[in-house]
């Protein structure tokens, strides 16, 4: 099976979110954000060309893919990279941002 590696951009992504989610909706709504992060990227795991390859000019964003995490979230992205043995997940954020700008920024 594929390994999994979550940067720590990413890592700080899915914190900063779950806050958001617990200052601004619920607990519950928060650890669901979570589960349904983990499932999306189980589903990646399995079909990791699932995500859409795009197409960003800054180099250090090449070969970049993006995912929609399910339903309720499905605004959230995540971005990742993948090889026949390894999917790492470089951020997750909303999809309404300035996506070639915000990837390339910390968190």
């Amino acid at each position: 099976m594929i390994k999994v590696f979550i940067s720590e951009r990413a890592e700080e992504d899915l914190i900063n979110q779950f806050r958001w989610y617990v200052d601004n909706a619920s607990g519950e709504v928060a650890e669901r954000f979570l589960l349904t992060f983990d499932s999306t990227l189980q589903k990646l795991t399995r079909s990791p060309r699932l995500g859409r390859l795009r197409r960003f000019r800054a180099r250090k964003l090449a070969n970049i893919r993006s995912f929609a995490l399910s339903r309720p979230f499905d605004l959230h992205l995540i971005f990742y990279r993948f090889t026949e043995a390894r999917l790492s997940v470089e951020r997750v954020m909303h999809g309404s941002r300035d996506l070639p700008r915000r990837i390339a920024e910390s968190p």
